[in-house]
């Protein structure tokens, strides 16, 4: 195993390997021997190194801690592994949430990175109308929007039915808290419906900051979206045609994702007539509002 940790972390990183070289390494005949390395540089250039074969470099290690950089290179070679599948959930809620979250952010973002996606969707966790929620939870999302800042990717949140950002006024207070511009809204209309306000209304509030929309319908106003064959646009009871007027009058250009909820159960004929009758329902009124 290589790594670069110093001081306390590096202390800390070496009671735990003895620790596991005398309990469960011992069982299961998995001795872990560490090579410190100086530097998160230094250990940058001798990974690449030993994984693209330079001249005289060293065979690579089976374990390594990385950063976003080296990790994209060691993709290159196929040489990265996922460990999430290696956990059941009751492991992953011995760590730190903040922690687990923060880690899955950045595989999204190293992802969208090499695949040019220029948008994370995230929902906002939390319990609606909790004050420690909200705090806790936009202040974890500054934290990745200044990380996705550094790949060039904008993270977006929405609002979500019961959870802690869940109506437009939640929703401009997190405009007005995260002033990054690598942080922006994803409006799914379903929620804010669901939410007992009308969508049309809502959007011009927030589009200012709207950088991604989810698009589905429903019928009543929930909790539940309903059946997928209801969830299509134009099928429901949200006023779709007046929400994309505003979202042309407002000048929003980004991308609009037609989204269902519980259609995995479906046939592939069965999802396919959903996602035609929408896509033909939104170009319809798209042509319609455009004139």
């Amino acid at each position: 195993m290589w790594h670069n940790y110093g001081g306390q972390m590096k202390n800390l990183m070496d009671e735990m390997i003895d620790e596991f070289n005398r309990t469960v390494g011992t069982e299961k005949g998995i001795i872990i021997s560490v090579t410190s390395i100086s530097g998160s540089s230094a250990l940058h250039d001798k990974l690449i190194s030993a994984a693209f074969g330079d001249p005289g470099a060293p065979e690579l290690p089976d374990l390594a801690v990385v950063y976003p950089k080296t990790a994209l290179k060691l993709a290159e070679k196929d040489l990265l592994v996922d460990l999430s599948g290696r956990f059941t959930e009751e492991e992953l809620s011995a760590y730190v949430p903040r922690f687990v979250e923060e880690g899955r952010l950045k595989k999204a973002f190293e992802a969208c990175l090499e695949l040019g996606i220029p948008v994370v969707n995230i929902g906002p966790g939390g319990t609606r109308d909790v004050e420690e929620d909200f705090q806790r939870q936009t202040d974890l999302m500054a934290k990745m929007a200044e990380k996705a800042e550094g790949y060039g990717i904008t993270l977006c949140v929405k609002a979500h039915v019961g959870a802690s950002i869940y109506s437009t006024a939640t929703t401009l207070r997190v405009m007005d808290k995260i002033k990054s511009p690598a942080f922006g809204i994803d409006m799914d209309p379903s929620h804010i419906y669901r939410g007992g306000e009308n969508p049309e209304d809502a959007l011009p509030a927030v589009l200012s900051r709207v950088r991604h929309i989810h698009i589905r319908d429903c019928k009543g106003r929930g909790p539940s979206p309903g059946a997928p064959a209801d969830q299509a646009c134009g099928r429901g009871d949200i006023n779709l045609f007046g929400y994309c007027k505003a979202m042309i009058e407002g000048g929003y250009d980004g991308p609009v994702s037609f989204e269902v909820i519980g259609a995995g159960e479906l046939s592939l004929p069965e999802v396919s007539i959903i996602a035609a009758e929408t896509r033909g329902y939104l170009n319809a009124v798209f042509r319609a509002v455009a004139g």
